[in-house]
């Protein structure tokens, strides 16, 4: 009796994003895989119910697979190293935001949860998550391999380390910033290339239902004879 609907209606909502507009790979964090598999299986059990003798590419609904960095691809909490950093949290000090200017994201790395009695900092020691979430963030960001990190910081101490990982937090996403600066202050621009990839999705979407409407039987009103 407590469910919220949203639990049943959010991956069918989702499944039907990605199947509408005929996507073929679908970049997601890992806790989204379960969605990913279920629009395959929607996508499946509908092509071979209503399209079963069409051709790959004549099918209505695309195959699609999910797209997921191999390293990175969960970052946690900034406050709680055993919990997903989410854009949804009450508390802004447990996530970075993509704009967030040098200075905040300094103090946030600065407030991070961090632990104690432990000599260095290391990778996928279950008592420490904090630390490899950490961890984690820089290797994205710098982009170095775990190897590097590992020997670079293997012998430091939070205090060393977070100003280092500030430091390639804020040159990572100054880049990604100045551009939506840039874009945000030129509107024509960004209007029109809105309206360009509206209308290029709408293309994409109506074919889509087309197909899934004649496979399913519907009579197709723009199909009518007025003779």
């Amino acid at each position: 009796d407590s469910v919220g609907v949203g639990l049943f209606t959010y991956p069918v909502l989702m499944a039907a994003d990605i199947l509408l507009y005929q996507a073929g790979k679908v970049p997601v964090g890992e806790d989204q895989r379960q969605h990913l598999e279920l629009t395959r299986d929607i996508a499946r059990r509908f092509n071979d119910l209503y399209a079963k003798k069409k051709k790959r590419n004549e099918k209505p609904f695309r195959d699609c697979e999910a797209l997921i960095v191999p390293d990175g691809a969960r970052v946690m909490s900034l406050q709680d190293g055993t919990s997903k950093m989410s854009k949804s949290a009450e508390n802004d000090n447990s996530r970075i935001n993509l704009l967030d200017p040098p200075n905040v994201i300094t103090k946030k790395i600065k407030k991070c949860k961090t632990d104690n009695g432990f000599e260095g900092l290391e990778w996928d020691n279950p008592e420490r998550p904090e630390c490899t979430n950490l961890l984690t963030i820089y290797q994205a960001v710098s982009g170095k391999s775990k190897e590097e990190i590992g020997e670079e910081v293997k012998d430091m101490n939070w205090g060393t380390f977070k100003p280092i990982l500030a430091e390639a937090i804020v040159a990572h996403l100054s880049p990604i910033q100045d551009r939506y600066h840039e874009l945000m202050n030129d509107k024509p621009y960004l209007y029109s290339v809105l309206r360009e990839g509206a209308l290029e999705a709408n293309m994409v979407a109506d074919d889509t239902l087309s197909k899934a409407r004649t496979a399913m039987g519907f009579f197709q009103f723009d199909e009518m004879d007025e003779s």
